[in-house]
Parts: C-alpha cells; sequence; structure tokens
C-alpha cells in the first residue's frame, strides 16, 4: 500500500514588504537582501493573524464536506503556539469545523515538526488505510525590527493531507533521521523573537544534510543523479543553495544542471513571502511543482531541519495528475497589499504576543478567512469572517 501526500495548500498573510524598501530604511545595500540572502518580499503580520489563523487558512483550501468526513487526526506542527498547553490544533479544527470525534495533537521541534508529522500520519494512515490524516506547518518567524535576523522573517502555512494511494506524491519507506543538542537557534518562553548564532546555524544545516543524505544513499544505494529534484528547507533561499552546492561541488554535468535549476524552481515562492519555519520545506515543494520541470514519475528528494537540532532526508515519486491536488500559489500572491517600511513596523509592534490584557483588534482591512479578534479574561479570542 503507498501512503504520501494527496493534497498540499500554502496560506500567507494579506499583506507584504518590499525588501528594498527595508534595505533603504536600514542603510543597507538591496543586493545585501536580494543576493546575498536571496529574498524580495517578506510577509506582514498583522495583529488580526496568528498562527492559528495562518494554519486554518492553510487547511482551508483543502476542504469539501468529504474531506472533513473522513478527518481522523490533525497534527499542527508550530514553534509560534499560542498557549503553553492548550494545542493549536484544538482552535483550528473548531474553525474548521471538523467532528468532534477527531485526535488534535501540537508537535514542535523548531522548523523540523511539519516532517514529523507527516511520518506519524504515514503511521496513523497504514493502521487505518480509510483514514485521512491532516497535517499543518504554521509560524511566524521573528527576529526584531532593525536586527541582523530581520530580513529572514516571514509568515505563513502549509496544509497537507496524508493518504493510502495518494494522488500528489508516493513516500518510500526509507528515511535518515538525526538529532542533536545544539544552540544555533532558539526562542526563550520570556521572549516573542528568536535568537540565532546564523554562521554556526547555516553551517549545522549543511552537515546535517550531508549526514543525513550519505546515510540515505548507504541505505538504498541511490545516488544525487538519480533524483529529479532536491528539495530543501528554506528559512531563507541562499541556505538551500549552500546546502546543494556543498554536495555537487564542482559537477557542471546534466545531472548536476538539473538539481540546480530545480532548486532555483523550489525558491520562487520562499523569496516573495520569507521564512515560515515549519511550513518552508514543503512551500519549497509547491514552488516545484508549479514553476519546475515536474512530471510524474519523477523522484524528489527533500531535506527538513530545525535547529535546535533535528534533520530529515526522505523521498517520493509524483503521481499523475498531482497537478489538480495544489491550490494556485502564484495567483494568491498577487492579491496581496503592500505596506511601508512605518506600516510594517506598526504591525510588528501591534501583534498580541505574550501580553496579558483585553484588547480587541480592528479586522475591517483584513480579507483573510479567520481573525483574531483579541483577547478577553486571558483568552484569545477567534472568529470565522463570514
Amino acid at each position: 500500500m503507498q501512503i504520501g501526500i494527496d493534497k498540499l495548500s500554502f496560506a500567507t498573510t494579506p499583506f507584504y514588504l518590499d525588501l528594498v524598501e527595508l534595505a533603504r530604511a536600514r542603510d543597507v545595500d538591496p543586493n545585501k537582501y536580494l543576493i546575498g540572502i536571496g529574498q524580495e518580499k517578506q510577509a506582514v503580520v498583522p495583529p488580526t493573524q496568528d498562527a492559528v489563523t495562518l494554519g486554518a487558512a492553510a487547511a482551508l483550501k483543502l476542504m469539501t464536506p468529504a474531506l472533513k468526513e473522513r478527518i481522523s487526526t490533525v497534527l499542527v506542527a508550530t514553534e509560534s503556539g499560542v498557549d503553553n498547553s492548550k494545542a493549536t490544533a484544538v482552535y483550528i479544527k473548531r474553525l474548521l469545523g471538523l467532528s468532534r470525534f477527531t485526535r488534535v495533537v501540537e508537535l514542535k521541534e523548531a522548523c523540523y515538526a511539519a516532517t514529523a508529522g507527516v511520518m506519524m500520519a504515514k503511521g496513523l494512515v497504514a493502521t487505518d488505510p480509510q483514514s485521512v490524516v491532516l497535517v499543518i506547518g504554521t509560524d511566524i518567524a521573528r527576529y526584531g525590527l532593525n536586527t541582523p535576523g530581520e530580513v529572514t522573517q516571514g509568515a505563513g502555512a502549509v496544509a497537507m493531507t496524508i493518504t493510502a494511494n495518494p494522488r500528489l506524491l508516493s513516500l518510500d519507506q526509507v528515511s535518515v533521521t538525526a538529532s542533536d543538542d545544539l544552540m544555533d537557534f532558539w526562542r526563550p518562553l520570556y521572549s516573542e523573537d528568536a535568537m540565532v548564532d546564523g554562521k554556526y546555524s547555516t553551517q549545522v544545516y549543511i552537515d546535517f544534510f550531508l549526514q543525513t543524505f550519505e546515510r540515505y544513499q548507504e541505505m538504498t544505494g541511490r545516488q544525487w543523479a538519480d533524483f529529479d529534484a532536491l528539495l530543501f528547507h528554506l528559512p531563507f533561499t541562499k541556505m538551500g543553495k549552500k546546502a546543494l552546492e556543498a554536495l555537487l561541488g564542482d559537477h557542471d554535468d546534466p545531472d548536476s544542471q538539473r538539481l540546480r535549476a530545480a532548486l532555483t524552481a523550489s525558491q520562487q515562492y520562499c523569496r516573495q513571502v520569507g521564512n515560515l519555519y515549519t511550513g518552508s520545506l514543503y512551500l519549497s515543494l509547491l514552488s516545484y511543482l508549479q514553476n519546475g520541470q515536474a512530471r510524474p514519475g519523477q523522484r524528489l528528494g527533500l531535506f527538513s531541519y530545525g535547529s535546535g537540532a533535528e534533520g530529515e532526508f526522505y523521498s517520493g515519486v509524483l503521481q499523475p495528475n498531482f497537478e489538480n491536488q495544489l491550490n494556485d500559489v502564484a495567483a494568491d500572491l498577487a492579491t496581496r497589499q503592500q505596506l511601508s517600511v512605518a506600516e510594517y513596523e506598526k504591525s510588528f509592534n501591534g501583534q498580541l504576543g505574550l501580553a496579558d490584557t483585553d484588547v480587541s483588534f480592528d479586522t475591517s482591512k483584513d480579507p483573510s478567512p479567520f481573525w483574531l479578534t483579541g483577547q478577553g479574561g486571558h483568552q484569545r479570542q477567534y472568529q470565522v469572517n463570514q
């Protein structure tokens, strides 16, 4: 029995910041952002959006009445959770109108956790092939205003259904996972903003990729030339390029050229949105499928990484008519509204975060399908935009 990703969707905020404008405001050469980091635009999060609303919006793009009846479990991966106890998945299940008899769990291991959700979902489907597991990766990447990490911020969510006989990507049996207790990136409980050792984190990322891929090769006999594309977690687009070049080195044959072209296609959406944390690898997958030379029967390699640190390399084969199982990301991105740097800074400072006070937010300028309307009595208030 084949198990894998049946449908895949993406959602982000309705607002973005042009990073050329940010560079000018920060007195930085724009090419440091556009070329050095490989980013052009960044999602801006209004106070009315958080990990719950973004995750629900991504999942809504997949929903049909028939699918709702089959979902047995919702696994939400996030490092932007809104409660130390209550799972983000509980809120999302209610907003989507799913059955009371649905298992809901929140997963955390930095940017890696959505892949953990995929692997857990495979096991659940194997025990009940009629069921569907909804896996969501939803996050807001924050590093602070006028900080070195500011250019690698972003926000958004991916949603996937994991099923038997998938129509998008059938997953191979072999995967390789590695983990170590490292401090390349972390977010203490008292901080809304992440802390990162950038150069160290980049090296750890590359090391984890090379090590897990080497072990995968030993277990399967496959070489990098056997893949039509290698897809990466992209906290910024240059990160994936560094990892791929560490593997390919000076090779310039048709196989390495194909992999480099596939990487470029996979970077396009991330370049327009920024860092998604748990959803980043799967936005990379979406970008390749809609901007690259993707065809049924191709074998794709996927490298998932989460600081702190954990990485996994696994693979899958594209299915016939896979393109029908995706939402039109380019069309969605084209509808966003550009904000000025001043408007971005106001939105950044206006998010609810760790505040313990009652507050109500104005939702009139937010066209998103779900809103965070405020907080009352220490409880976040969510509403469906009807």
